[in-house]
């Protein structure tokens, strides 16, 4: 029997935690460093322990939602 996920500890804890997920994902997808990433903005949604991390790099932006209890991004939403 596994514990219900209030009982679980979230591997995304902290906006660090999200904020350095997200740059990690944007550089692998888009093959630029990690230092050209600006965080714009971040968000936690508490009733779905979800992370929006808002970054931005040579004039392009996206939104990274991740799952805080699995710490794994779960989409990438480029913007213009």
């Amino acid at each position: 029997m596994s514990p219900g996920i209030g009982l679980m500890k979230r591997r995304l804890e902290k906006e660090k935690d999200a904020i350095a997920l997200a740059i990690s994902g944007i550089a692998k997808n888009h093959n630029i460093q990690p230092e050209n990433i600006k965080t714009l903005e971040t968000k936690y949604d508490i009733d779905l322990g979800d992370w929006y991390v808002a970054l931005g790099w040579d004039g392009k932006k996206a939104i990274i939602k991740m799952d805080s209890v699995q710490g794994t991004i779960t989409e990438i939403k480029e913007i213009q």
